[in-house]
């Protein structure tokens, strides 16, 4: 029986167009027509769908997809079992190997289904490539959870030293969007982890970025789980957290400010002062042993 390989949405870039004829000459597309939208691959040439054995394929080692749901696998090999593939794998041959670019979920859930070939088309394409083909196919998708697209994006930042402004050029995003993806691997873990796992959404990760500090971020992500707030309640828990530190900052004693300022101007780093009734403490901030045998000399020799 005929096998179709339908396209999806975005991936027509990755296949050379292809026209199948009648005997008088027609044009018809049983199995539907790739449109090419990629000029350079037609100095390649036409690129055919061929079936190649699944255990000559190997994952990419750029895919940036990590979970792969058991259950939706599970679903996909079925479909495949009854359907087929109904859309070929992308891959890049390497030796007698083929390398994945696009269709790692499709390929997982063939091994499933128990399929001994698949149906693929080769490109040639290099590690960068690879990986953007990678993330665009996924992103298009939605398949990436939030921290795994953020990670993809900062790998190409700081592999193939990329401007975030060149990524989202890449992947078709603004650059606000990268920026803000990325951001979120800067969370404490125990955060990035809910966010994985569901138990917050990609809104109240963004809500707990704008509080600078960890221990803040940490104290308002257990008001959430504890509270189930909604992202415009995390939004409004934001507001009043900056506004208390914006008090605290306005109604700091000027004497003791301007102690603070000597101080700093004296030993060279950043020295905080709290009064506590008649005492109080002095702290003195040091950030390498080079820093505090300066502050030590200084105020030895006073």
């Amino acid at each position: 029986m005929a096998q179709n390989y339908g396209l999806g949405r975005g991936l027509a870039s990755l296949i050379p167009q292809k026209n199948l004829k009648k005997n008088d000459g027609s044009t018809n597309a049983p199995q539907a027509v790739f449109q090419n939208t990629r000029t350079e691959s037609n100095a390649v040439g036409k690129k055919e769908i061929q079936e190649v054995e699944i255990s000559r394929i190997v994952p990419n080692t750029q895919q940036p997809r990590f979970n792969f749901d058991p259950e939706k696998l599970a679903e996909l090999a079925n479909s495949i079992k009854y359907h087929g593939i109904i859309q070929p794998l992308v891959v890049n041959k390497k030796g007698e190997q083929f390398e994945i670019i696009a269709g790692e979920r499709r390929y997982q859930a063939s091994k499933i289904a128990g399929l001994t070939k698949v149906p693929v088309i080769v490109r040639e394409a290099e590690e960068k490539e690879k990986l953007e083909l990678a993330i665009v196919e996924n992103v298009q998708r939605h398949d990436l959870n939030s921290l795994e697209e953020a990670k993809a994006y900062k790998k190409l930042i700081d592999d193939y030293q990329m401007s975030q402004e060149e990524v989202a050029d890449r992947m078709g995003k603004s650059r606000s969007a990268v920026a803000n993806k990325v951001r979120l691997l800067g969370l404490p873990v125990e955060i990035q982890r809910a966010l994985v796992s569901g138990k917050i959404t990609e809104g109240h990760a963004k809500a707990i970025l704008a509080i600078t500090t960890p221990e803040k971020q940490r104290a308002l992500f257990e008001m959430i789980l504890k509270d189930n707030l909604t992202v415009r309640q995390v939004e409004g828990k934001v507001q009043e957290i900056s506004v208390r530190s914006h008090n605290r900052v306005v109604n700091v004693d000027p004497e003791i400010k301007n102690l603070e300022n000597k101080l700093i101007g004296a030993l060279g780093t950043k020295v905080k002062i709290t009064k506590s009734g008649k005492g109080g403490r002095i702290i003195i901030d040091y950030y390498s042993q080079e820093d505090l045998d300066s502050v030590l000399n200084k105020i030895v020799s006073n």
